[in-house]
């Protein structure tokens, strides 16, 4: 049975709500008063995407076909083949310049020859110019390219190409002519350019002032690049809040909130600069209440980490986040529906999809992803699932790629990642489980205890101990009807005192000998 669904919703409220305080700054995204999207920037995790450096080479891996560069940083950075310039990288640029077809197919054409060896790009101890494309994650580095591409309000100048480019989300065909013409008309020779989503409907003055504004910035990275010497940082993207108004205010978003004086006025500064119309979007929070509190953001966040996300009548999606991937399961949890079993698992898997896409975006998860949907026997609600979960994901920001659900219901996608997840940014691995989420249960620890009075038996000479343990596994050990403890004493003839340490990680036990005071645990933990 196929379920006729309300299709996404046009016209949505957006609003840009900015909380800066000493230690952190919040730029939340609320779309119809629900928060999509929440960035934050913290003084000692300053972001490095778009960062320029002078950087020189530590190591050069052809197996690979990659180079280490050293930037200045604790970790090198990472240089693929593909995004060294002239050879590649063309569709990995920041920002949102993801580009039609047309751009793509003229910027491979302005390549200039062979794909090479990176072993005969570069050499240990050479210098390079790298811009940071995506933020260390975990033990690996950075990940650099050596094009380098610099963003305005509505243009990005990319020096050394040739190209011109549109981005995709334009998709009026006389406009993106109008924007190519306009883009090769006033390309600087030794340049490429391409029209950010923005840039929409803009002017030739408009392009004219954004492109001196670059050209002039690029003038003074190049003579940095002369001045310094390898590792140097050459050019420092704009922080969190200035580069989200340059990247995402537009006449679609209805205001900016902002609870910093100081941040608004640069605010209000740079618009009077690049956009005068859009001034009047910005306003000024002065209330006691904490501006997030006041727009119902800070519940939204509490709940954002949690492991079950609640959707409409009683179904449930788990979320479950490793190194490697991502997996999402979907559950009809107490949701029956009316009608056929059918159609309450196509409206079950609906409602995920759109809430999934929601999470993605606002937990900021990246890599791959393995969405378990509930099984549907028709190939058409399959189909329909497939399309109302692409909707869902347009407005992300990020580059996501969508495979069909199988037969068994499972989508596999993959999403961008520029930065570590929001997960990695407000929480740590937890400090008992060391981050696999289980610990192992009380019975293991006591049978764990029992197999080193064993050992002890075979390797010492000792019969008086202290046992110190955490109190739940004594209750095991000691309480009850079995008193392990004494069945041990009298099998081994040991005397062992119990000592009750609440202290103690769960996991572990400290043996003592009594004689000497010496702690003894490592020496029979485990056969040698």
């Amino acid at each position: 049975m196929v379920v006729a669904m309300p299709t996404n919703q046009q016209n949505i409220k957006t609003d840009i709500i900015i909380s800066v305080s000493d230690y952190e700054t919040r730029i939340a995204i609320l779309e119809d008063e629900r928060l999509v999207e929440l960035l934050v920037e913290r003084p000692e995790k300053e972001r490095m995407v778009g960062d320029i450096y002078k950087g020189k080479i530590t190591a050069v891996l052809g197996g690979l076909q990659a180079a280490f560069v050293d930037i200045g940083g604790a970790k090198s950075a990472f240089l693929h083949l593909s995004d060294v310039g002239a050879f590649g990288g063309g569709t990995d640029l920041l920002f949102d310049m993801e580009l039609d077809d047309e751009s793509l197919a003229e910027f491979a054409s302005k390549r200039k020859g062979p794909r090479s060896r990176i072993q005969d790009i570069f050499q240990r101890g050479q210098e390079v110019l790298v811009q940071v494309i995506k933020e260390a994650i975990g033990d690996k580095g950075p990940k650099a390219t050596s094009e380098i591409s610099l963003p305005g309000r509505y243009l990005v100048l990319v020096p050394g190409a040739e190209h011109v480019g549109v981005s995709r989300k334009i998709t009026g065909w006389d406009e993106k002519k109008r924007l190519k013409r306009l883009a090769r008309e006033q390309r600087p020779d030794g340049f490429g350019l391409i029209v950010r989503t923005v840039g929409e409907g803009k002017t030739e003055k408009e392009f004219e002032a954004d492109i001196k504004m670059l050209t002039r910035l690029w003038r003074k990275i190049k003579k940095r690049v002369e001045r310094r010497t390898a590792p140097s940082l050459l050019h420092k993207d704009m922080e969190v809040t200035s580069g989200i108004i340059r990247d995402l205010l537009s006449p679609e978003v209805d205001r900016v909130v902002i609870d910093s004086r100081r941040d608004y006025r640069k605010i209000v500064s740079y618009l009077g600069a690049v956009a005068p119309n859009l001034r009047s979007k910005v306003e000024y929070y002065n209330q006691l209440t904490p501006i997030f509190d006041d727009f119902g953001i800070e519940p939204q966040i509490e709940r954002m980490l949690d492991r079950k996300v609640w959707i409409k009548k009683g179904a449930y999606i788990v979320i479950d986040q490793t190194e490697a991937l991502v997996t999402i399961d979907v559950n009809t949890g107490r949701f029956t529906g009316r009608g056929s079993q059918e159609a309450t698992i196509l409206v079950t898997n609906i409602e995920a999809a759109k809430e999934i896409a929601r999470q993605i975006r606002l937990r900021d998860i990246g890599g791959i992803l393995v969405i378990d949907f509930i099984d549907m026997s028709l190939k058409e609600n399959r189909k329909r699932l497939f399309d109302e979960f692409k909707a869902a994901l347009r407005p992300d920001r990020s580059k996501t790629f969508i495979y069909p659900p199988s037969d068994l219901g499972i989508v596999e996608m993959t999403r961008e990642r520029t930065k570590p997840s929001l997960m990695h940014t407000f929480s740590e691995p937890c400090p008992l489980c060391s981050g696999i989420g289980r610990v192992l249960s009380k019975e293991t620890i006591a049978v764990k205890v029992e197999r080193w009075f064993a050992r002890a038996k075979a390797g010492s000479g000792l019969r008086n101990y202290r046992l110190v343990l955490h109190p739940l596994v004594a209750e095991i050990l000691a309480d009850g009807g079995q008193d392990r403890i004494k069945k041990l004493s009298k099998r081994f003839g040991y005397k062992i005192d119990l000592i009750r340490d609440a202290s103690m990680h769960p996991e572990n036990f400290k043996v003592i000998s009594s004689e000497s005071d010496a702690d003894i645990t490592q020496k029979f933990l485990s056969l040698r």
